[in-house]
């Protein structure tokens, strides 16, 4: 096999080409030059061959599809990655700790909770990310943006895989199993909340009074209790809360809606806690 000597090199950094075409896509990255625009969403990129690749996100093309369970992606490493899923295979191995991952993008964002690097930050609040997946998905707190939208009842989503997780509310998909009970589940963390049911796993520690707890969500509550933060405002009357599920509760009280009605006597509640609570007068 022949191997092209790499005459062409970059002025701006040590990194040599086989073609001269090569270092003028690549000086781009230098130049932040991006001359190629996708029509439809007006994004940018360095090379065609990127765009063309991003077209396919927009098209509703999925010519890859899965010979196990007949699942369809839109590119090929997609479905190569998805396979491993069947096959149980996991390529990439951590180094220090070896665990292992079915694709190297996972097994990048693994490396960093070994250095305990945090370089993206936000510019709104100042907190710090390992990724910059979860910098940009983070920001979407601050500006509200929601790109992701379900073809079915037109909700929109922050992420992919929360639209993903929310389609199967329509297709009744639980493709993930426990395999301690057999429940299943249709994202796979809500299936390692579960898990720790029959553990008795707490990895969430608070860095206070050292209570432990299943989830992260209920630490970041807890903590609030040490710091009296309450982030979630009421529109109405500008009352704070600690909790996104107080705010929804309170705010009932302004539009007198009471979701939840007890199937023994018909009397009605704003909070899912109180109506717990008034079903049990009825069960003893």
């Amino acid at each position: 096999m022949h191997t092209r000597e790499k005459l062409y090199q970059c002025p701006e950094c040590p990194k040599s080409f086989s073609r001269k075409s090569y270092v003028t896509e690549h000086l781009r990255i230098h130049t932040g030059e991006k001359p190629y625009q996708c029509s439809e969403c007006q994004r940018r990129f360095y090379i065609k061959q990127s765009l063309f690749r991003h077209a396919i996100i927009h098209s509703r093309e999925k010519p890859y599809q899965c010979s196990e369970c007949q699942k369809n992606f839109k590119r090929n490493f997609l479905l190569t990655a998805h396979l491993r899923i069947h096959t149980g295979e996991k390529p990439y191995q951590c180094s220090e700790c070896q665990q292992r991952f079915r694709t190297k993008q996972s097994l990048s964002r693994h490396a960093v909770s070994h250095t305990g690097e945090k370089p993206y930050q936000c510019s709104e609040c100042q907190k710090c990310f390992s990724e910059k997946r979860s910098l940009t998905l983070h920001t979407r707190t601050h500006t509200g943006e929601k790109p992701y939208q379900c073809s079915e009842c037109q909700k929109y989503f922050r992420d992919q895989s929360g639209l993903i997780q929310h389609t199967r509310t329509h297709t009744g998909e639980k493709p993930f199993q426990c395999s301690e009970c057999q429940k299943c589940f249709s994202g796979k963390s809500r299936l390692t909340k579960h898990t720790r049911i029959h553990t008795g796993e707490k990895p969430y520690q608070c860095s206070e009074c050292q209570k432990c707890f299943s989830e992260k969500g209920t630490l970041i509550q807890h903590t609030r209790t040490h710091t009296g933060e309450k982030p979630y405002q009421c529109s109405e009357c500008q009352k704070y809360f600690s909790t996104q599920s107080s705010l929804g509760q309170h705010t009932r009280t302004h539009a007198r809606k009471k979701p939840y009605q007890c199937s023994e006597c018909q009397k009605c509640f704003s909070g899912k806690k109180s109506f717990t609570q008034h079903t049990r007068t009825h069960t003893g």
